[in-house]
């Protein structure tokens, strides 16, 4: 009997709890099968470009998870008053030191060039454990949370400098930077609206899950990160670069690709003239075309951080007309991630072509919003500042990444990126201060908001239309 049985093969009931399995397992594997083709797509592949772009995911995924955490915890859970409090004393304690440890990221990355898989594992790691740290303190908001909630804001930036500055790396070929940038952005946003809603629905079982959940999430990261290509921790041929402007750079042209000198911020000698001579590879500089679109990009990440501390109370205290607090909260909220996902797509099919147009073009665009909600203050016009703002922040980064490839040489590029970023998340830290210490009036804010975006432009729309009209050549970033 037990022969015969062997021969005819499983059982009936065996057979149809693998048709079961098979049936469960069919809407995840077909997701992750689609995911995969996805991400890998256009030679990502290949390349290794398309793990780096799930290895940001899975950061997106983690960071909303210990986002949703805290906000439960610093910002829901207690009245508006105390709130405030609790976020100026967060900012205190996390933003304060961060913004004397951020321009260190820099240069210890310069320091480091060989061991960015490690480095990006390690912040991985390290956000894990401070995850579980956190999940202790979580519910009573006491003081331990606001150190380890530091070491989980200086790990994420820190992440985010090395990715920025891996990317050049991993570059598929007949891929341009601002491309793979809007495909890596895409996957993080894609993520966090993702993993948003399942934060959300651990909050409900308890105040640490969240944070359980991140820790998990950042493990998983900790082992993709070593899968990426050993290329990553290649340095071959790369130098520091400095951001400052060599003197009359700015009214030096550029040479054309393959022609004169290939120092950044050199003099070129592409004419037939001799190339000023090379400063030490420690002191080299990027062009002004580059530092007029940090400084642009600093307005706008300025501005990203005012307007989510500011209309968090703002809208908590007064919120839209006929709505609730967290109801107006999430008009803003989605209107800001749809406006930056439609940047993205538009910035990657744009390809970046006249990237000093677009950022001052999408300056302008956000300052004229920030005005007419000062003037006209509506929930309609504050739903639009946070798309404008979104949109404008997304495709004027994507810009300034084309500027990047374009301006700087393949040497120093990616120290470019890692000073560049550290800035950047710098503006965003003095936005969010002044906008947690400013009072909740909307005119008022709406008008500082529109200062911010007049000083970025007064700083840098000059100088970015200049070297847009002097036509110099510019290599064709496809």
């Amino acid at each position: 009997m037990t022969a015969a049985r062997s021969h005819d093969g499983p059982g009936p009931l065996r057979r149809a709890g693998r048709a079961t399995g098979r049936a469960l397992r069919a809407p995840f594997t077909g997701t992750a099968r689609g995911i995969r083709r996805a991400t890998h797509a256009h030679g990502a592949g290949e390349s290794g470009l398309g793990k780096l772009i799930e290895l940001h995911a899975v950061n997106g995924a983690g960071d909303v998870m210990i986002t949703v955490a805290l906000a439960s915890t610093v910002f829901f859970s207690v009245p508006t008053d105390e709130a405030r409090g609790r976020v100026a004393l967060y900012l205190a304690i996390t933003m304060a030191p961060f913004t004397l440890l951020a321009p260190v990221i820099g240069p210890l990355l310069d320091r480091l060039p060989h061991g960015r898989r490690a480095a990006m594992a390690g912040a991985m790691l390290a956000r894990a454990l401070l995850a579980i740290t956190m999940s202790g303190a979580v519910a009573t908001g006491g003081l331990e949370l606001y150190p380890a909630a530091l070491g989980v804001l200086v790990c994420s930036k820190a992440y985010g400098v090395v990715r920025s500055a891996v990317v050049p790396r991993l570059l598929p070929p007949k891929f341009s930077l601002v491309k793979a940038n809007s495909r890596v952005t895409l996957a993080g946003l894609l993520a966090t609206g993702v993993a948003a809603p399942i934060g959300a629905g651990l909050q409900t079982i308890g105040s640490p899950w969240p944070l359980y959940g991140a820790c998990a999430i950042f493990v998983a990261g900790t082992f993709l990160a070593f899968t990426l290509p050993h290329k990553v921790d290649s340095a071959k041929g790369e130098r520091r670069a400095r951001l400052i402007v060599p003197h009359h750079e700015d009214a030096a042209p550029r040479p054309a690709p393959g022609k004169g000198s290939t120092r950044a911020g050199l003099r070129s000698g592409g004419n037939g003239q001799k190339p000023a001579k090379e400063r030490p590879p420690g002191l080299r500089s990027v062009g002004g075309s580059v530092l007029h679109g940090l400084q642009a990009n600093a307005a706008h990440r300025a501005l990203s951080g005012f307007l989510i501390f500011f209309l968090a109370f703002l809208l908590r205290e007064h919120p839209l007309a006929g709505q609730s607090a967290a109801v107006s909260l999430g008009i803003v909220g989605v209107a800001a991630g749809v406006g930056n996902a439609c940047g993205t797509a538009v910035g990657s099919w744009l390809r970046a072509r006249g990237p000093e147009v677009i950022i001052a073009t999408v300056l302008g665009l956000a300052l004229s919003v920030a005005v007419l909600a000062a003037v006209f203050f509506s929930t309609v016009l504050v739903a639009a500042l946070g798309a404008v703002a979104g949109f404008t922040q997304a495709l004027s980064k994507l810009s300034l990444d084309a500027m990047i490839q374009r301006d700087v040489p393949e040497e120093v590029r990616t120290s470019a990126f890692a000073r560049s970023e550290t800035l950047l998340q710098m503006a965003w830290v003095v936005g969010g201060g002044i906008g947690i210490a400013l009072p909740l009036n909307a005119v008022l804010g709406m008008s500082v908001a529109a200062g911010i975006l007049a000083l970025g432009a007064a700083t840098s729309v000059r100088g970015l239309l200049g070297t847009a009209r002097r036509g110099t050549p510019h290599p064709r970033v496809a």
